[in-house]
């Protein structure tokens, strides 16, 4: 199971957001490229970009650090956050991307979502991202009329293997993960799954480790880090002595 270090981009700084909320922000750094290096230097296997004005306006508008970030950093970078066009999904990858992550346009345009796994074979995952059971959209403000487990199943069915999903209730609270959900999704859907929202402690760490087994294969992780509830490297040694390394 990977440990994923998020960097959230809104104007430009590194922040995150209360539950989603684009009035309730805290800025962690002004210098994205010094923070991937850190988590690079600390660990990580892959760092997770979200372009937090990107998922609000419905275009991306970070894109020049997600170049930067690029270049600065050996590990793969994963970018989602307003990604609704083809084109902007090969001008990411031209840019370093090694993965984009689709969200509204995913969960609103099947024709899309299949020409873009077409197009770009290994490079798209998508984001379901969800309050009650129900699907978020447009930055997690919209609702559609479409459970998470349906369109986990969609998706498998549309031949993707792993998803990342996100309990929006949970986002940037430290509450603890959406255990519940997240089995529910394994065991209903057989798809892999990358679990995001609410970690806050070792402990959440160590009990995502134990779904390894059924296809958990990661957790992205951000405000936890941020606020220094742990390091980046006590949780990889955690997750190795939990046996919960892929």
């Amino acid at each position: 199971m990977l440990i994923i270090p998020a960097i959230d981009l809104k104007d430009g700084n590194v922040v995150r957001l209360f539950q989603g909320k684009e009035s309730d922000v805290t800025v962690y750094s002004r210098n994205a490229v010094t923070v991937a290096r850190h988590w690079q230097k600390q660990g990580a296997e892959m760092i997770h970009v979200v372009d937090l004005d990107g998922a609000f306006e419905g275009e991306p508008r970070n894109i020049e650090w997600v170049k930067k970030i690029c270049k600065a950093v050996d590990v793969p970078v994963e970018f989602g956050g307003g990604v609704r066009e083809l084109k902007t999904i090969e001008k990411l990858i031209k840019s370093g991307v090694t993965r984009v992550v689709l969200g509204t346009k995913a969960a609103e345009d099947a024709d899309f979502l299949r020409a873009a796994r077409d197009q770009f074979p290994g490079q798209i995952i998508v984001s379901i991202d969800s309050r009650k059971g129900m699907v978020l959209t447009k930055g997690w403000v919209q609702s559609k009329e479409l459970t998470v487990i349906d369109f986990g199943s969609e998706l498998k069915e549309m031949g993707f293997d792993t998803v990342i999903y996100t309990d929006t209730s949970k986002d940037g609270t430290l509450r603890g993960p959406d255990m519940e959900g997240i089995r529910e999704l394994l065991g209903r859907t057989h798809l892999d799954v990358i679990a995001s929202g609410g970690v806050s402690s070792i402990k959440d760490i160590t009990d995502l480790a134990a779904l390894s087994r059924k296809g958990l294969s990661g957790v992205i992780i951000g405000k936890a880090l941020y606020e220094e509830k742990f390091t980046l490297k006590e949780a990889l040694r955690a997750l190795k002595t939990e046996g919960g390394v892929s």
